[in-house]
Formats: C-alpha cells, sequence, structure tokens
C-alpha cells in the first residue's frame, strides 16, 4: 500500500471530469472515522449506482388492523383494537394488550387511520375517528348523519406527531352513536387499519 499527501487533485487542463479509479478498483473510501466530507453550495451529486447507508429511511413503521368485529359501547369513546400486523420494522407497536405505537427513535412520524363503523341497522347518528398521543386528543374526525338512515361509515384520519424516542405514544379511539345500541367496527385489513412511519428529516 502507498500513500499520495497532497492538497488538491484537480483535471488536466481541458478535461472536464475526474475519475477516481479504474479497473483495478473494488471500494473507494473517503476519509476516516471523525473526517467532515464537504460537498459545497452549488455543486450537485448525481448518483447512477446503488446508495446504502445514508439518505434516510422511513422507518420505524408498522400497519396493523382489526381482525375480528369489535362491539363497542354506544356514545362511548373507545380504543380501537387493531390486533393483526401487517407489518412491524421495529416491534414497537403492541397488537396485543394496549394497541399502540411507542416508537424508540425520536422525530417526526406520520400516523394514519382508516376505521369503518357499522350500527345495528339503520341507525347510525354520528361518529367519531380521534388519535390520542400520549392519552389526550391530537386529531379528530366527526359525521354526523341523523335522519340519513346510514348503516356503516368509513373514516380517516391522520397527523404527523413529534416523538420523544422513549415514553411518547399513539393510539386510535372511536366514538358512535347508534340508535339501536349496538355500534361495532368492522373488521378487516381493507377496513379498520392504523399504522406510522418516520418521516425523513
Amino acid at each position: 500500500m502507498s500513500k499520495l499527501e497532497t492538497n488538491t487533485i484537480d483535471t488536466i487542463s481541458g478535461s472536464t471530469s475526474l475519475q477516481i479509479g479504474s479497473t483495478n478498483t473494488s471500494t473507494i473510501t473517503l476519509g476516516t472515522s471523525g473526517d467532515s466530507i464537504v460537498i459545497p453550495s452549488g455543486a450537485t451529486i448525481t448518483n447512477n449506482g446503488t446508495q446504502s447507508g445514508f439518505g434516510g429511511t422511513n422507518t420505524p413503521a408498522f400497519e396493523a388492523y382489526v381482525s375480528s368485529t369489535q362491539t363497542i359501547t354506544d356514545n362511548v369513546m373507545t380504543k380501537i383494537q387493531f390486533n393483526t400486523e401487517n407489518f412491524d420494522t421495529n416491534s414497537y407497536y403492541d397488537n396485543s394488550t394496549n394497541y399502540r405505537f411507542t416508537p424508540l427513535i425520536a422525530g417526526k412520524y406520520f400516523v394514519y387511520a382508516n376505521v369503518m363503523g357499522r350500527a345495528g341497522g339503520v341507525n347510525l347518528q354520528y361518529y367519531l375517528l380521534n388519535i390520542y398521543k400520549n392519552g389526550s386528543q391530537v386529531r379528530r374526525t366527526q359525521i354526523d348523519c341523523v335522519g340519513q338512515e346510514i348503516d356503516n361509515i368509513n373514516i380517516f384520519n391522520n397527523a404527523i406527531l413529534d416523538f420523544n424516542g422513549s415514553t411518547d405514544y399513539v393510539e386510535v379511539f372511536a366514538q358512535i352513536n347508534d340508535s339501536s345500541g349496538n355500534p361495532e367496527i368492522y373488521a378487516g385489513s381493507q377496513s379498520s387499519f392504523f399504522g406510522a412511519y418516520k418521516i425523513i428529516e
């Protein structure tokens, strides 16, 4: 191994490109631990290959759904039990006890929920779907349908929330007023689901 020490590597006069490495090159390493590699303002980075280890990822991430009909008390705000996971990249979602997402990596997260509420017949009066952070409501969606003879409604809700990476958590609650007194949360991965993913900042 040989070592070249210099302050500037530049193209020869008249050339418009500089190549580092050729037919004998397998790995090119820039700097060592603790170094800073600076891309100046106005410069352009063009990637025609595969990037790895930089650029960020949208994880932690999860999505879960209600796998069997959940009967809830009429006109009472109730936590939705999303008990079956489609995916959970870091195992931060509890799908058996608290039905909450507690990401242990700090940052901003996009949180979403879609829940189909169903009445016992065409008796649905109104329906609220709320996102709760740390036990308090942060997003509310409501549909009023008094006198409309509606049996079920699909509601979507979402929020961008900051998580501290330790104790912050998010849950989904619903409240359905059903004149027959028998509201339900419809099951199915396409009907009642809850998910979140970290936003690249």
